[in-house]
């Protein structure tokens, strides 16, 4: 079968390489994947630049999937041959609140599943959505549950409440597309007038180019009437948080989403009036898999289907992560299988 692999770390050093197909074990299915969805993390992972230990060589790269269950192992039950599937990020996180020994199976600890065909525990795949195609549904792992997660676990978003969303990419996306299913009022900002087209498009009610108003959370309380907004996913980090703070109202929330700009939080309670505003900051990525299962429904119910901003094929694999190191998407990137 075709898998990419690194034999040392470096995005110039992905190959597309031919190893045996694997055979499921007791409690595996083998999933025949269809297509992938790339993220920052993946691109971290691929340069050798991530802050936690890297993974033992050769790797196999990429945490986001889709495919169609191909073969059962010994006493797997609930699966069948031909379902359609979608891989769950923190394979161990079936339900509830999140446990530190649910760290155990994620991307930079176990091989990844750019390949034909992965071996996953039966518990670390759920039903991908009968209206979204493989490229759509390979999207969903990382960015959709992380928006989902968020605005409806961790900050109980209600029929009403205002959202502000930062940029294109695709948490922000399925922040927005989830928060107006939701009922809810959504302000984006973005850096170009394109951009902010695409996201009026997609049912953001005001957007916010935040090359023209470098004070953008000043604007933010403009079109929400006077007030800060009730929640907010702070994508890019160090840059971005001060201003995602000044945006909130009282009781407000920020979810810590990304790090694109950095990692370092400079924030000083009393100036951001953290104490007696009585915001809360939660640092959260992902979610459960009954969470995923959950959003699942709701966009099937809803008919959501992601943006993606590129499809590539396999060989072009090279091309696909230059692209996500480029930055300036709109929507995932995607590389087909087939």
């Amino acid at each position: 079968m075709k898998a990419v692999q690194l034999d040392q770390f470096g995005i110039d050093h992905l190959q597309v390489k031919k190893i045996p197909r694997p055979t499921p074990k007791r409690g595996q299915v083998l999933v025949r994947i269809k297509a992938v969805s790339l993220n920052y993390l993946d691109a971290l992972l691929a340069a050798g630049n991530f802050y936690k230990d890297l993974p033992d060589l050769p790797y196999t790269p990429v945490s986001d999937g889709a495919g169609i269950v191909e073969a059962l192992g010994e006493d797997v039950s609930g699966w069948k041959v031909g379902d359609r599937v979608a891989i769950q990020y923190v394979q161990d996180w079936i339900k509830g609140d999140f446990q530190k020994e649910y760290n155990t199976r994620v991307a930079w600890q176990t091989q990844g599943v750019l390949a034909e065909y992965v071996c996953l525990p039966e518990y670390g795949i759920v039903k991908a959505p009968r209206n979204l195609s493989f490229e759509e549904a390979c999207t969903l792992p990382i960015a959709a549950v992380t928006a989902w997660h968020a605005l409806i676990n961790q900050a109980n978003l209600q029929l009403g409440q205002s959202v502000l969303t930062q940029g294109t990419g695709g948490v922000s996306i399925f922040a927005l597309q989830l928060a107006k299913a939701a009922g809810a009022k959504v302000i984006a900002t973005t850096s170009t007038e394109a951009k902010a087209q695409k996201l009026l498009e997609l049912g953001a009610d005001a957007v916010i180019n935040y090359t023209a108003y470098p004070d953008w959370h000043k604007e933010v309380i403009r079109l929400n009437g006077g007030h800060g907004v009730d929640i907010t996913l702070d994508i890019a980090g160090t840059k971005t948080v001060e201003q995602s703070l000044l945006s909130l109202k009282e009781n407000g929330f920020l979810a810590t989403a990304g790090f694109i700009s950095g990692s370092a939080l400079p924030i000083d309670i009393h100036k951001h009036a953290i104490n007696m505003s009585f915001i809360r900051i939660q640092g959260l990525a992902t979610g459960s898999a009954e969470s995923f299962l959950k959003m699942n429904r709701a966009i099937e119910i809803n008919n959501i289907h992601p943006v993606i901003d590129t499809v590539y094929k396999i060989d072009q694999v090279k091309e696909a992560f230059k692209r996500l190191e480029q930055g300036n998407m709109v929507g995932k990137i995607v590389i087909s299988i087939d």
